[in-house]
């Protein structure tokens, strides 16, 4: 490949190569060229111009392939345009004349197209310098287009259209004849070619007036015949034709309009025209009038479809200012067109006019209005419903009957009805809070409007409103409450008016559908009220027969809906459900039977309606609550289960009976059914299998049924990468919700809310904007398969052979139309008994089982339906995987071997070679591998078969499975696959992209085969990678997207295997941020915000859920890699976004240049505008949801900063700055962030004000503590005080959200707490903010207005307590700082001047105490009842029992699971506070006297309610000792992962403080399991974290309890002394006599384990052991990092104390190990440091020696032998240690010395009077005299 890089082409090369490279060699050249020309420098290219105009236009005759001659003509035309044009007319001449050849024969072909490629590149590149030659080059080509076949047809249009592009207003005499000519080409049989004509004809209404004037109907026409029978590209050009054509009409160029005086269109021509297309499609307008009052034949859908497209694609071209404007004329034109009787003809049209009509609606205003424009739609929309409702009521209040009409208006007005309110709940939805204008204004009425249609006399509409009423609450929560409250009322007050019992109920089961996206819930008590009303319009259904079925349905509908809720509501009124379960149906076998001869065709209907309500409650109970689903109460379901399964078999006779209007109550009842079974296992209904099996066999094969409806579920069972071959990739456009209309089973893409009102209140399918259910028919026959499949994996073998010869006998039976419906349906449910298998592990059966199956299956390989030819490949995998054999794998496998090898039809060989591929697919490549190389060369033939591009597509996309499922496998046959798809994709027309697409599939599992082989340099591999290039370069440049996105996924992948080879910066500038799939892409054109610019920009525009979050995560990704670099542009651009207003901040650009895009942009110019007069439209302000991500863009981008401190220290930044003005700093945008995170703490959307504190909490605690360089003794944050507390306020006025709130106390006490705040005014001012949410606080449980859920009360008050015991912690830490710095001095007389240095206003340091202290009493008691909550909740489940019936002090039971969640996130900072109160008051002894806080007095403290009148003073320390230690240690036994560290911080430093109190020390001290207990769970925390900190905090608390231990034994051994038993003093102490300490119950022991285990952390040289292990290395001593000093210092302290606590002989026990320890820490902490300081454990350890041997122990005389032994061997092993040694050059000796010195001066004579030691002692004191180091001698002398 290396040598097509040339600038000639390399003929002696190319010469030596087989035939079959030629081709890719070429088109390597081309590709070379194409990149060199434009650079290289033009005198080269002028010399070597002649050989290369010779070379190329020899390429032209030479039958070159599609891609190459694409690259051709555009090198030819680029090369004249760099060098001389002087031979150009002789080329030209030279292609004409092969285009004017007769020769017709296919092998001629790819020359002409060569030509006809030549010829359109010439005139697009250089246009005008062409002169006059362009008559005879367009006369020539017309010609040629009339005897030309469909390839060329298409080749020549697309030339066609680049001559008009390159010529411009030029070419206008040609116009006419092209117009004539393409215009009758709309209507051809190939797709392609209609696609070519659309897009050429788009080119000339850019010049040719007539197009757009004279002509305009016949346009209109022309357009509406293109689009019968189209497929979806077609659609889509055609739409966009017409589109256009009809805006350049509206609002003709200005050029063209000056150069003839025209008569512009009006609106409503304009509209009236595409209306036409809608309503009447390509009929013609000059039908008899007899036949178009008869309404004659109905629309077909394509022509309504594409119109629908043009609607969008008319709008978008004029923009959104000019739809804003004009907003009105287009509501009230799109509505008319669903009013209209033609387009409601029957159910199922009529939902698909809405559907498109809908789709008008949203692709417009959801897309090019702005949030304001928006608003203003909204109104507009909410006029429209209240006019039309008022027509309606007139009509309904008209009793005399003389307005005939009305009746059919009424109809009509529904689906107007539907339509508008299906836009108005999207608008209100999309607009979340910022929605609120509209809902307030009093004169817009929204409200009022939307419920007055919920007695509209037609049910779609009611639903319509309901659902409307359920966007508005989920966009607004603050309105739910009120809602459902105003609901209730009305259905109480119009009980005896069935549309409102129906209306009301509908809207209750939305409103309550919806709780689940609103996170603060509604209150319990709405649960109550909506059963209450269930139950009584259930009570009082039978009382009135004209309300029976609507009170029934609605009753049953309420409680369905109320199951939603969830368990914790559910759980009270589920023994009142079951009973109404149990009630609605018989209870016994006679009472069933009785019923049959009973009642009369009304109480039947109302019966099965009833029923099927009731099932349809126990479906949404078993989905909704499967906590609440014991044995038991799956038992007491199946009762009325079981009823109805044995009802089933009786109600055809009762059908017979009273008419066949009960087939739909019937059909109802048996979905309901089907559908609660699908949800239970299995196990529960065995013994029903059998009647149940036949009726779903019955529904599924359509027995009892004469209609032909087909299943939705066979796609859905089928795989999702088979989608290429069942033209499933629609589901992937944008289009998808009017394309699913053209489907073909039955009532596809006909979903709407009156097929299944239950659905209104369940959760809305991912993707969908709002539920579509399927009309009952489909329904029921999808419920049925899906329960097939679920049961038939636990059917005996036996059943499951009938089964499958029933449905072989069903097929044979059934003929044409019929056969196919009953084929798909028996096919889907195969499948899905298949699917519960695999997923089941369990076989299909014996032999006789599988036959069966297999015959099936077989037969339907050859069935012309695709579909059909899909599923059975599918299931054909689906059966290998299940039985799993390799014999009946060779049989199958065999099989579709033969067929392909005989078979010449093209059923056959698309069925058979699909199947090849799902049995790889399913059987993997181990299972496969012996049948592989027979599959690869049968799939290799059938891709070559040119004849027919459905073979060739079927073939690829085995070929594709089998290579993914071989893996290494596959490595033999790379090459020659590789060989084929190159040759493929050089060969096979683009106008075939399904081979196009299975060809990018195959590629990229060819390149996953090879692997990271593709880095390697061998001949082989450089051309495997060269191809794969090659391959990848083809199908960047083809028009389809589809095929583009797999040449980038093919690139990413050869990038990630070798990344040295590709080069990706090609691919940025058309980066299409999608998901591989998408069937649109956008081109963007990158302006000078970058890509990321225009992505934010995107944002706004699309609607598209999955495409928006693609969006989002590309901006993560390139937000987290540049955003540090380019710190000021990103800052920029999320400001932008925040401070929104109607200014333009994105443009998008379209450039001038990008001509040779224009034929891959089909959906792309929506977006762009139109070609020339393209102003760069204004696009919409960032909506909400944009700024919200920008607001947590700005999160990431202060978190991204934090690894460079330079970030966040002014001084740093300035001088960095300095030195490199390019380099940017997070400090020096400060006022530009308080700045954002105020907009967006201030902003109408509640989730924008989230974020904005979010925001500021961040920026608060990042920057608190960064100072000010030019005012010493400041901080930076000061000078935004005000900011602050503006940004805070907002969020506590009481109309605001529980969770904003809580957000909002925590910023205050983050504020507050930052000691930032300097003036008192502006301390003072947050701090009421806090007062005044204290006083909400106390206002206790029963608070009047609730909006929210209980819980959002619980999180609203912890919230508060929680930043209360924040400040609280704060100010106590101040006052305590303030308080251990020396007073200072008084001042003199010129105080004044000094203060001013000092700065004014810092403030005294208790003056935060004092703002606190008056709130303590009561904080104090809520904070106490807090905790007493939380140790409530933190009980396991079993003693559920022992909770408070009635809740606590701030929880509710019902609300208990969401509560646990908010106290858990709030109780660690409230200990901290308790146990500071408590240790600052004396445990509350001076409660009642806060008068005098400062002394403790140990007076009782005063009853806090009438129940503890008894309790002293020490029973209420007990209890909150108790309280205190029970939360504590809870939480340190079991902290979970998920826990901040914080948490477990506050958890120690409440224990420290709490145990710093005499009182708690008396508690800790007198029961000392306790104590043992708090030091084991200790332990196990130190085990699990390990942050310094936490360990630091440990040893404290640590410390604190043994001192504790102390004083209770001094207190012990002083009141014995008194009592005079000075003999008996010895056993006091741990270890009595024996000197035995028990672990487990010994408080040393347990001290002894922890400390060791922190000294063994940080000193492993400590240990024994390690020494011992072979694999030790000895470490030198090096100085530990400062908090592992201060910690081991701390330890070694406590150790010291250890034997205090012992009596004699225990302490003889312990210390050896605690001699050990000490003189070992001593040896490896005693280094040298530079400044000669003491490191701080050689110090702790110095004094824990002196603090042993000065104790009273010495003098103990029973242990004197022992003790004296110890002394001695403690000095020996530091005389040993601190001998100079050459592996310790870096020693401290001073500190060794010191040691020594301790040990003479403290012990006695006859300790170390020992010959031996004095001598050592001796030695180490002349070593040091004699010592280089000055200050180790001079220490010395002195001792």
């Amino acid at each position: 490949m290396e040598l097509a890089h040339s600038l000639l082409l390399n003929e002696d090369a190319l010469a030596q190569i087989t035939e079959a490279k030629r081709p890719v060699f070429i088109f390597e050249w081309l590709r070379f060229l194409d990149k060199v020309l434009v650079a290289a420098n033009r005198v080269d290219v002028k010399e070597k111009q002649k050989k290369l105009v010779e070379q190329l236009t020899g390429l032209i005759s030479s039958a070159p392939g599609p891609p190459t001659r694409k690259l051709l003509a555009k090198n030819l035309a680029t090369l004249y345009s760099i060098g001389d044009t002087f031979t150009v007319f002789q080329t030209l001449d030279k292609c004409n004349e092969i285009i004017k050849s007769k020769d017709d024969t296919p092998a001629y072909l790819p020359t002409k197209l060569a030509a006809v490629a030549c010829v359109g590149a010439f005139y697009e590149k250089m246009g005008r310098m062409l002169g006059s030659s362009f008559p005879d080059t367009i006369n020539n080509l017309l010609k040629a287009l009339k005897s030309a076949e469909s390839q060329g047809r298409g080749e020549i249009l697309l030339s066609l259209q680049k001559v008009l592009n390159g010529l411009g207003g030029a070419a206008a005499s040609c116009h006419r004849d092209i117009y004539k000519n393409a215009r009758s080409l709309l209507t051809d049989r190939s797709m392609a070619v209609r696609c070519a004509v659309a897009k050429c004809l788009l080119e000339l209404q850019n010049e040719a007036v007539f197009m757009w004037t004279t002509e305009l109907e016949n346009m209109a026409t022309l357009c509406f015949k293109a689009l019968e029978g189209s497929n979806y590209g077609v659609r889509v050009a055609v739409a966009k034709l017409l589109g256009t054509v009809m805006a350049t009409a509206l609002m003709p160029k200005q050029a063209a309009v000056m150069r003839q005086n025209v008569k512009r269109a009006t609106l409503e021509e304009v509209l009236e025209l595409m209306a036409t297309g809608f309503l009447r499609g390509g009929s013609g307008f000059l039908k008899s009038g007899g036949e178009m009052l008869k309404g004659g034949g109905s629309v077909s859908r394509e022509v309504r479809v594409g119109v629908t497209q043009a609607y969008v694609v008319f709008v978008t071209t004029l923009g959104g200012q000019w739809l804003e404007r004009n907003f009105a004329t287009f509501l009230s034109h799109v509505l008319d067109l669903v009013s209209h009787p033609r387009a409601t003809q029957t159910h199922v049209e009529a939902v698909y006019s809405r559907r498109c009509v809908s789709f008008m609606l949203r692709a417009t205003l959801g897309g090019l209005l702005g949030e304001k424009a928006q608003i203003a739609a909204g109104k507009e929309i909410c006029q429209a419903i209240s006019k039309q409702m008022r027509a309606v009521e007139a009509v309904v209040n008209d009793i005399s009957g003389e307005n005939k009409a009305g009746a059919a208006d009424v109809s009509a007005s529904q689906h107007v009805m539907v339509c508008a309110l299906k836009e108005l709940g999207s608008l209100v939805q999309s607009l979340s809070a910022t929605a609120s204008p509209l809902i307030q204004e009093p004169s817009i009425g929204l409200l009022e409007t939307v419920t007055s249609v919920l007695l509209h006399p037609s049910m779609a509409a009611r639903l319509a409103a309901a659902w409307c009423l359920r966007c508005v609450a989920v966009a607004l929560p603050y309105q739910l409450t009120p809602l459902l409250d105003r609901c209730a009322e009305r259905i109480n007050n119009l009980k005896s008016s069935p549309e409102a019992v129906s209306g009301y109920s509908f809207a209750m089961a939305a409103l309550l559908g919806g709780v689940h996206q609103c996170p603060l819930g509604i209150p319990h008590s709405k649960g109550k009220l909506v059963v209450s009303i269930a139950e009584d319009l259930l009570r009082t259904a039978a009382q009135n027969s004209r309300l029976s079925l609507q009170r029934t349905q609605a009753g049953w509908l309420l409680l369905g809906a109320l199951m939603t809720l969830g368990p914790s509501l559910v759980r009270y009124h589920l023994p009142k459900m079951l009973l109404l379960w149990r009630n609605v149906f018989p209870r016994s076998q006679k009472e069933l039977e009785a019923e049959k001869a009973r009642g009369d065709s009304f109480t039947w209907q109302v019966t099965l309606e009833g029923r099927a309500g009731a099932l349809c409650a126990m479906r949404s109970f078993v989905a909704h609550c499967p906590e609440l689903l014991t044995e038991d109460v799956i038992r007491r379901l199946m009762t009325p289960i079981e009823c109805a399964m044995t009802m089933m078999s009786h109600v055809p006779a009762i059908i017979k009976v009273h008419g066949a209007h009960l087939k739909a109550s019937a059909a109802m009842v048996r979905l309901r059914l089907y559908d609660i079974l699908a949800l239970l296992p299995p196990k529960t209904y065995e013994g029903s299998f059998n009647a149940l099996l036949r009726e779903l066999v019955a529904e599924f094969t359509l027995t009892d049924n004469s209609a032909n409806t087909t299943t939705s579920l066979l796609r859905s069972l089928c795989h999702y990468d088979d989608s290429v071959l069942m033209g499933s990739w629609l589901q992937e456009t944008d289009h998808k919700s009017i394309e699913d209309q053209l489907q073909p089973n039955s009532a596809s893409g006909s979903g709407a809310l009156e097929h299944d009102p239950s659905s209104i209140y369940l959760r809305v399918p991912v993707g969908e904007a709002i539920p579509g259910p399927l009309p009952l028919g489909v329904s029921v026959i999808d419920a049925s398969v899906a329960l097939f499949g679920v049961v038939f994996p636990h059917v005996s073998f036996k059943h499951r052979l009938q089964m499958l010869d029933h449905f072989a006998e069903c097929i044979k039976q059934a003929k044409g139309v019929r056969q196919q419906a009953v084929q798909l349906n028996i096919f889907t449910a195969v499948l899905s008994a298949l699917k519960g298998l695999a997923e089941n592990k369990s076989t299909l059966g014996p032999e006789e089982v599988r036959k069966s199956a297999l015959a099936l299956v077989m037969g339907a390989l050859d069935n012309p339906n695709p579909i059909l030819r899909c599923a059975a490949g599918e299931a054909l995998g689906r059966m290998a995987q299940v039985v799993g054999e390799a014999t009946f794998i060779a049989r199958m496998a065999q099989t579709s071997f033969d067929k392909l090898k005989s078979a010449r039809d093209v059923v056959s060989r698309t069925g058979h070679s699909l199947a090849l591929g799902c049995l790889h697919r399913y059987v993997g490549g181990i299972g496969s591998g012996q049948h592989l190389k027979t599959s690869v060369s049968i799939l290799l033939a059938l891709a070559q078969d040119g004849s027919s591009h459905e073979v060739q597509t079927w073939a690829l996309h085995s070929l594709a499975l089998i290579v993914d499922s071989s893996g290494p496998m596959y490595r033999g046959y790379v090459e020659p696959t590789l060989s084929l798809v190159l040759t493929l994709l050089l060969t096979v027309p683009p106008s075939h992209t399904e081979v196009h697409q299975c060809l990018g599939r195959c590629l990229g599992a060819l390149i996953t085969t090879v692997g990271p082989e593709l880095q390697g340099n061998g001949a082989t591999i450089s051309t495997i990678r060269s191809s794969c290039l090659v391959g990848c370069a083809i199908m960047q440049d083809h028009s389809d997207s589809l095929v583009q996105a797999a040449a980038i996924s093919c690139l990413q992948q050869l990038h990630m295997f070798a990344p040295r080879h590709v080069n990706l910066s090609s691919l940025v500038p058309c980066l299409c941020v999608r998901h591989p799939d998408r069937r649109q892409q956008r081109h963007l054109n990158i302006t000078e915000t970058g890509l990321e610019g225009v992505l934010f920009g995107m944002l706004d525009r699309e609607t598209d859920r999955k495409l928006c979050s693609d969006i989002h995560d590309t901006l993560g990704h390139m937000l987290s890699s540049l955003a540090v670099e380019k710190l000021p542009h990103w800052l920029k651009l999320c400001k932008d976004v925040l401070a929104a207003t109607t200014a333009v901040v994105f443009e998008v650009e379209k450039d001038e240049e990008d001509s040779e895009k224009k034929d891959e942009m089909d959906d792309d110019t929506m977006f762009t505008g139109l070609g020339e007069d393209d102003k760069s439209k204004p696009s919409v302000a960032p909506r909400w949801v944009t700024r919200v991500f920008a607001a947590d863009c700005l999160c990431r981008i202060i978190l991204l900063c934090e690894n460079d401190k330079a970030h966040f220290d002014l001084a740093a930044a300035r001088s960095a700055k300095a030195k490199n003005p390019k380099g940017d700093l997070l400090v020096l945008h400060l006022s530009d962030l308080i700045r954002m995170a105020f907009m967006a703490a201030t902003d109408h959307s509640n989730q924008l004000r989230m974020a904005g504190l979010q925001a500021l909490e961040d920026i608060i605690k990042k920057f608190a503590s960064v100072p000010e360089p030019e005012f010493p003794g400041h901080v930076i944050l000061e000078q935004y005080q005000a900011n602050v507390g503006a940004a805070l306020r907002p969020a506590f006025s009481p109309d605001t959200p529980s969770d904003i709130t809580a957000k909002a106390c925590q910023v205050c006490s983050t504020w507050i707490g930052s000691g930032v705040v300097s003036d008192l005014n502006d301390l003072r001012r947050v701090h009421n903010l806090l007062v005044s949410s204290l006083d909400k606080v106390q206002a206790g449980k029963g608070s009047s207005s609730q909006l929210y859920s209980e819980s959002a009360t619980t999180m609203e008050k912890l919230a508060v307590l929680k930043a209360w015991a924040e400040v609280y912690v704060v100010s106590m830490k101040i006052k305590k700082e303030a308080e251990s710095k020396p007073a200072k001095p008084a001042r003199n007389a010129d105080e004044d001047d000094d203060e001013d240095d000092m700065g004014a206003d810092v403030l005294p340091p208790d003056s935060l105490i004092t703002l606190v202290q008056p709130e303590l009493p009561s904080l104090s008691r809520l904070w106490l009842a807090m905790l007493r909550d939380y140790a409530l909740l933190t009980l396991p489940a079993e003693f559920s029992s022992q909770l408070p019936p009635d809740g606590g002090a701030f929880y509710t039971p019902e609300t208990i699971d969401t509560a646990r969640l908010h106290y858990r996130s709030s109780w660690a900072p409230v200990l901290h506070a308790v146990a500071l109160w408590l240790s600052s008051t004396g445990f509350g002894a001076d409660e009642e006297k806060e008068d005098v806080p400062s002394a403790p007095s140990k007076a009782p403290a005063l009853p806090q309610g009438a129940s503890v009148t008894t309790k002293t003073f020490e029973e209420s320390v007990e209890d909150r000792m108790h309280l205190m230690l029970g939360v504590s240690i809870e939480f340190l036994c079991f902290p979970r992962p998920e826990e901040p560290i914080e948490h477990v911080m506050s958890c120690l430093q409440a224990l420290f403080t709490l145990l710093a109190s005499p009182c708690a020390k008396i508690h800790i001290a007198q029961d000392q399991l306790l104590a043992v207990e708090l030091l084991n769970v200790l332990h196990r925390l130190l085990l699990t974290r390990d942050p310094p900190a936490v360990q630091l905090q440990v040893s404290a608390v640590v410390q604190e309890t043994i001192r504790a231990a102390q004083d209770h034994l001094q207190q012990q051994r002083t009141s014995k002394e008194e009592e005079g038993e000075k003999d008996c003093q010895p056993s006091l102490g741990e270890g009595g006599d024996t000197g035995e300490l028990v672990p487990g119950k010994s408080l040393v022991f347990a001290a002894m384990e922890l400390l060791v285990f922190i000294l063994v952390r940080h000193l492993p040289q400590l240990n024994t052991r390690v020494k011992e292990s072979p694999s030790h290395v000895p470490l030198r001593p090096q100085r530990l990092p400062e908090e592992s000093a201060r910690l081991v210092a701390n330890t070694v302290s406590i150790l010291a104390e250890l034997p205090s606590l012992c009596s004699p002989a225990a302490s003889m026990t312990i210390l050896p190990t605690v001699l050990f320890l000490i003189t070992g820490v001593l040896r490896e902490t005693a280094v040298k440091t530079a400044d000669n300081l003491v490191p701080v454990p050689v110090s702790a350890a110095l004094q824990g020696i002196k603090t042993i041997i000065t104790s009273p122990l010495a003098r103990v005389e029973s242990m004197q032998a022992q003790w004296t032994g110890l002394v001695r061997s403690s000095l020996a092993s530091v005389l040993e240690h601190s001998q100079p040694d050459e592996s310790r050059p870096d020693m401290d000796e001073v500190s060794m010395l010191t040691a020594i010195t301790l040990f003479l001066l403290s012990a006695s004579n006859e300790l170390v009077g020992v010959t031996v030691l004095q001598k050592g002692c001796m030695d180490r004191f002349r070593n040091a005299l004699n010592s280089s180091d000055p200050w180790v001698s001079t220490h010395y002398t002195s001792a």
